[in-house]
């Protein structure tokens, strides 16, 4: 239902069910007059009885409680359209924020996907499945936005965000400086690894994903509350595994691409993942719109390190690598 992390603060484990995240972390800080949630779950009537359960045991007033959502995934911001009030403060980046505004450009989305190797059918399915579609917020709140900074207070808490770019372009981190916590989001895991994907040729995800571990590696502290699965306190030893296997990957990235040229589809394809299919055909869609923007995040970053190059096709970009280019480092 709840546990207590520490004083005033508790976890509500919010289940996802069918996806390979398995459940949400919720947070809630409680406060004398006023009571703060980072992120909430998906909009499924499941995630709303788990969420349900946790603030009736905790005795939360949600007229007197306001949100603090990581990033715009809908695992993490869904369920608030259930949960605000008309007195509550809802914060997320300014950049994030942008996602919901009804005048984004889904048309152009679809558009890279299919210059990227995926067929209109694949993607009218990935599109009715994904979770992201499925089971986002139905009521838009008016946010209270945050930059880089930030401070957000909550009782004896003080918490700085921080801007860490890279699984999505505005996610926040939260830094509590004299108790040494830090609330990661989905920008460091412990027991599984960040997706970090790619839907537009301007955005390096990945370059942007290293650097925002190298702006966090050296804070002080002593434990770190995560977005899922398990908290950790070694968060400088975690980055260093998380740097490791981004290398370990992109290489796997040229090994797949040898002498070949290649649609960044078919590079994933040929790459290892962690699903139970014996082969990519049998891979479900919503599984392959994942493994191919990961791929192509690791392309970009590979060209911009000049190890491979991209040329645009009429119909479909491709990928080789550039022989006459040695880089000894990512």
């Amino acid at each position: 239902m709840f546990e207590q992390i520490l004083p005033n603060i508790y976890r509500i484990i919010i289940p996802l069910p069918n996806s390979p995240l398995k459940d949400l972390n919720s947070y809630v800080i409680k406060a004398d007059n006023r009571n703060l949630i980072i992120d909430t779950g998906f909009n499924r009537g499941v995630c709303y009885e788990a969420m349900e359960k946790g603030l009736q045991a905790l005795e939360i007033d949600l007229s007197k409680t306001d949100f603090m959502l990581t990033h715009m995934h809908s695992d993490h911001t869904g369920l608030v359209s259930r949960l605000f009030t008309d007195t509550s403060k809802v914060y997320i980046s300014r950049i994030d924020s942008k996602v919901f505004n009804e005048n984004i450009d889904w048309q152009a989305m679809i558009d890279y996907a299919l210059h990227n190797g995926f067929q209109l059918e694949e993607l009218i399915k990935a599109a009715e499945s994904h979770p992201g579609f499925k089971y986002s917020p139905k009521r838009i709140p008016e946010f209270t936005l945050l930059e880089h900074d930030s401070i957000i207070e909550m009782g004896d808490y003080k918490l700085r965000c921080i801007l860490t770019p890279g699984h999505t372009e505005g996610h926040i981190c939260l830094y509590e400086e004299e108790k040494q916590l830090f609330f990661s989001g989905d920008h460091i895991l412990y027991d599984i690894t960040p997706h970090i994907e790619s839907w537009s040729y301007e955005v390096n995800s990945l370059e942007n994903y290293m650097r925002s571990l190298d702006k966090v590696r050296n804070l002080t502290v002593k434990l770190v509350l995560p977005g899922h699965r398990n908290l950790f306190t070694d968060l400088k030893g975690r980055i260093d595994e998380l740097k490791k296997h981004h290398e370990i990957r992109a290489n796997e990235v040229l090994e797949v691409l040898g002498k070949n040229t290649m649609s960044a589809y078919d590079i994933a394809a040929g790459m290892t993942w962690d699903i139970d299919c014996e082969n990519w055909d049998l891979f479900p869609v919503a599984q392959k719109w994942f493994a191919v923007g990961e791929a192509i995040a690791h392309l970009l970053y590979l060209e911009s390190k000049g190890r491979i190059k991209r040329t645009q096709g009429e119909k479909t970009d491709t990928y080789s690598i550039c022989e006459d280019t040695v880089c000894s480092s990512f």
